[in-house]
């Protein structure tokens, strides 16, 4: 099914706010206890397995870094701002990640290269501990997120083509749905539906618009968290 392009997802009008779901108890951010619900996953249903075509052409494999820093305070999800020129949503908020090439052996491996590719981040400080069910996007690629946890003490060297910025954000904030927001976009040809989380580190700041695949592998990873 084709979709709407939605040229600025900020003014898309909020139809709600689920405050009403609870947030992933904080023991479930350790380390250990994150290691073993993958190793022991319960039972869950992902919620979006992704959001429609928006771009007619053929399906094409990716992977993306879902990567949990471990900090003091709890873990923090890395993320990166695409530069605006490039072809396949510019100038958004993303996990680090691309398209597979012949030479990797699979998923993981895609994820891993490509972030090394992106933002520096050696493989040495990554731990993979799982996958998440895949996400079609709307430029239908067909990504497999890659949880990973993520050693501190590394030096993040954004590739300057691809990424604008590299930023985190604390993982209990994004596990917490009073900060989902929903939102309605009408236009000509139909509605489209999406979350977003927008994240302000200071009231000053002009904030990360969190929104579209990146918002909604997320959401998947709440529901695999606080099943």
């Amino acid at each position: 099914m084709q979709r709407i392009p939605i040229i600025d997802p900020r003014a898309v009008p909020v139809v709600g706010r689920d405050s009403h779901l609870s947030a992933v108890p904080l023991d479930r951010f350790l380390p250990a206890a994150l290691r073993q619900r993958f190793l022991a996953p319960p039972a869950w249903q992902v919620e979006f397995p992704g959001d429609g075509r928006l771009i007619d052409r053929e399906p094409a494999n990716a992977s993306v870094l879902l990567p949990l820093v471990v900090r003091d305070g709890g873990p923090a999800v890395l993320l990166t701002q695409r530069t605006d020129h490039l072809t396949d949503h510019a100038g958004q908020i993303s996990f680090p990640g691309g398209r597979a090439e012949p030479e990797d052996a699979d998923a993981i491996a895609t994820a891993l290269r490509e972030t090394e590719e992106e933002v520096g981040l050696p493989r040495r400080h990554i731990e993979v501990i799982g996958t998440l069910p895949i996400y079609t996007t709307v430029t239908n690629f067909v990504v497999t997120p890659v949880v990973a946890l993520i050693e501190p003490g590394f030096t993040a060297r954004p590739d300057p083509f691809e990424v604008a910025e590299v930023f985190e954000v604390p993982l209990a904030f994004l596990m917490n749905p009073a900060h989902h927001q929903r939102h309605l976009f009408e236009g000509p040809g139909g509605q489209r539906s999406f979350y977003s989380m927008p994240w302000y580190p200071t009231p000053e700041s002009p904030g990360y618009f969190i929104w579209g695949a990146t918002a909604a592998m997320l959401r998947n990873f709440y529901r695999f968290l606080s099943a």
